[in-house]
């Protein structure tokens, strides 16, 4: 599936997911496997409710990969690049979920986030699998 361009930031993508994946309502018990096709930007799962948390992680990982670093050698594709693939590196690229009763077993307060690494990103491709029984 393809997720539309995004500002830099940490991005709640959970209803973007579930609404490509209408087979996901199909699935008594099973997994959903979330794979983002790129080296520049991250899937993770967490707080889902508040937004300074997606806040606090944007500025918790500038400080980690900060850009313009004198020690970073790749900088072909701009300042941000290098950068961008350490704290995908960091976060990963994938997530897996249980399904129960058609829908995503995620927690009362959990909910994945696209990590979007790069100033102009732009549009960013996620591979999903389903699997389980009817």
């Amino acid at each position: 599936m393809r997720l539309p361009a995004v500002r830099r930031g940490f991005h709640l993508i959970t209803d973007l997911l579930t609404a490509e994946l209408p087979e996901l309502e199909q699935i008594k018990v099973g997994t959903a496997h979330f794979f983002i096709q790129h080296t520049s930007a991250s899937l993770s799962i967490n707080e889902n409710a508040d937004p300074t948390v997606r806040h606090d992680f944007e500025e918790f990982f500038n400080r980690t990969a900060p850009e313009n670093a004198p020690y970073f050698h790749h900088n072909s594709e701009g300042p941000d690049d290098m950068p961008a693939h350490l704290k995908a590196a960091m976060l990963g690229t994938s997530v897996t979920i249980p399904i129960t009763n058609g829908q995503l077993a995620l927690g009362t307060w959990q909910g994945v986030y696209l990590g979007e690494h790069r100033n102009h990103g732009g549009r960013r491709w996620v591979v999903a699998t389903l699997m389980g029984q009817q």
